[in-house]
């Protein structure tokens, strides 16, 4: 896992392996790790239910081809990744409204 990935495969509870797409990584100075939010790929394809976003935080690797994820620990982090999330969805709804209105 590095900064910039498109996809990465998560294995499940049930040893299942499931190819996500990548929303986005951050890094975090307070607890000095990095993010990724990330969803099924599967997902995407029924329109008819919300998409499930998880994050994860993560370690690259030496070689950035992989890299471990790791359960989040703290609501404090929590709380920050879901501020972030926010502030990208908040982002990516304008950027619609302005194509939106610039195909008028």
């Amino acid at each position: 896992m590095e900064h910039g990935q498109q996809n990465i495969t998560i294995i499940d509870d049930n040893g299942t392996e499931q190819l996500c797409e990548v929303l986005f990584t951050f890094e975090s100075e307070e607890f000095n790790k990095s993010y990724v939010l990330y969803y099924p790929i599967a997902a995407e394809e029924d329109e008819n239910e919300e998409i499930e976003i998880h994050a994860s935080a993560f370690t690259p690797s030496e070689d950035g081809k992989d890299g471990d994820l790791l359960p989040i620990e703290s609501d404090e982090e929590w709380d920050v990744i879901e501020e972030m999330l926010n502030t990208f969805l908040d982002e990516e709804e304008e950027e619609e409204e302005e194509e939106e209105e610039e195909n008028k």
